[in-house]
């Protein structure tokens, strides 16, 4: 199994694309910027066939603390939730 890092992830884009790893990083950069902007506003990001990006918000739970097995309140969250689009989740099957 194979782990690319932003790093990795930078290099095959300048090489794909055909730029250098400069005008990749801030390609990535923007887009990345661009997707936490948006989903912390509570938007989405649709990208199809890929997959989608967006803000789900986790109710305010009961929890037990694992040391002393006290319980506790966990208050609400939001958390970023990615769909899996239709094309990549066929192309990995």
């Amino acid at each position: 199994m194979t782990k690319l890092t932003k790093t990795d992830v930078i290099a095959k884009l300048a090489e794909s694309t055909k730029t250098t790893k400069t005008q990749s990083e801030v390609f990535l950069n923007a887009f990345m910027e661009l997707i936490t902007e948006t989903v912390k506003n509570g938007g989405e990001i649709a990208l199809t066939g890929f997959g989608s990006f967006r803000r789900t918000k986790r109710n305010e739970r009961m929890g037990v603390n694992p040391k002393t097995g006290a319980k506790i309140t966990i208050p609400e969250s939001y958390s970023v939730n990615f769909k899996v689009g239709k094309k990549l989740k066929e192309s990995v099957n």
